[in-house]
């Protein structure tokens, strides 16, 4: 909108082109987002607790959460709301990538808020079915795919797989593996995040960290003489995504505040399942699948511990960890929740700038 109204000023106020600058409207996206989040974290948590929205805790869990029942979640919406009403405020509305962001956001919020809804109505800490929510994920992330391939000006180069750390190469996918990728790195990502997201404050800042990474791909590879000068792919207009991640961060960010240990709300599956839903769809957007998988490790570790755990324990009744996902296991062994939220906190940021490093190394 108010890309909108500075085009529509500029020949009157000269300082109004200021609001086109992209790295400007970032940063305002961020305070933006950040600021709503603090501004309505308070009435959130009063409204949730009202409405008594109250975690479930699994009974199979760690027992020193059993404290935590009855907090309120489902703050996840208010992520949503902020990165919402910021993007619609400094991203260029006339943008492609920005409306299907902003689709898979609320679409897959919806997902996440149906299962927190019956987990609080119901008391029950499972949720809706594991085959519904694969489903209903699957078809968004089919629609991405379909949505790129028709949509997208990439001049045929969305249907290639780029590795990152090796000069000018770049895989042929077709159109059916471009759909099948895209549908592996949504849907993975999107449940990678949720199973993250089981200690105060271990999701958070973490997203964040990826989004700002993510947000500097973003920048760089919708920019022709940056692209060219990196030697990455250029695709035209998809620098506007950089305002999205802005606002994830700021969101984030903000959340965080009443997220910390001990928090004061949970992110619940509403926010867990969109943002990670969301991250994969940007990295799909700017053509860096494997800078995601290297940049949300923590993502893929904690995935793949409970991938382990439940094959291992069908195939040998055997547990490879005490407790999954794998932040349970260090829990299990000693470590404080705030030890490990911390220390996963430094290895993404450890990841994150590897994923970067990128960028130049080739």
């Amino acid at each position: 909108m108010i890309v909108w109204l500075a085009d529509l000023l500029s020949d009157w106020i000269s300082w109004s082109r200021l609001f086109q600058y992209t790295t400007f409207r970032a940063v305002m996206a961020a305070l933006t987002a950040l600021f709503i989040c603090l501004v309505f974290g308070p009435w959130t948590i009063r409204r949730l607790t009202e409405l008594k929205i109250g975690q479930a805790i699994r009974k199979d869990g760690p027992q020193t959460h059993l404290v935590k029942a009855g907090t309120p979640t489902m703050g996840g919406s208010l992520i949503i709301a902020s990165i919402v009403l910021t993007v619609l405020l400094w991203a260029d509305l006339s943008n492609i990538y920005i409306w299907l962001l902003l689709f898979v956001l609320v679409s897959i919020g919806g997902l996440g808020f149906y299962d927190d809804w019956k987990k609080v109505v119901y008391k029950d800490p499972n949720g809706i079915s594991a085959r519904f929510k694969m489903i209903y994920q699957s078809l968004i992330a089919i629609f991405v795919g379909v949505y790129l391939l028709t949509f997208a000006d990439y001049n045929g180069q969305y249907a290639e797989f780029v590795i990152p750390f090796v000069k000018n190469y770049q895989y042929p996918l077709g159109a059916l593996g471009f759909c099948i990728l895209t549908y592996f790195v949504i849907v993975g990502t999107s449940n990678a995040v949720n199973l993250t997201d089981g200690l105060d404050g271990l999701v958070a800042l973490p997203v964040v960290l990826v989004s700002a990474g993510l947000a500097v791909f973003a920048y760089v590879t919708g920019h022709v003489e940056f692209s060219s000068y990196l030697q990455l792919m250029y695709i035209p207009e998809v620098g506007e995504v950089t305002i999205f991640c802005a606002a994830i961060c700021g969101a984030c960010l903000g959340f965080l505040w009443w997220n910390a240990h001990p928090a004061q709300v949970f992110m619940g599956d509403v926010g867990s399942l969109a943002l990670g839903a969301v991250l994969g769809t940007v990295a799909v957007i700017v053509r860096q699948e494997i800078v995601l998988f290297i940049m949300g490790g923590l993502f893929v570790v904690e995935a793949l511990s409970v991938m382990l755990q439940v094959g291992s324990y069908k195939m040998r009744q055997k547990r490879v960890f005490l407790m999954a996902p794998i932040h349970h296991h260090y829990e299990q062994k000693g470590w404080e929740e705030t030890q490990v939220v911390v220390r996963f906190w430094i290895i993404t940021i450890v990841l994150v700038l590897i994923g970067l490093a990128s960028l130049k190394i080739r």
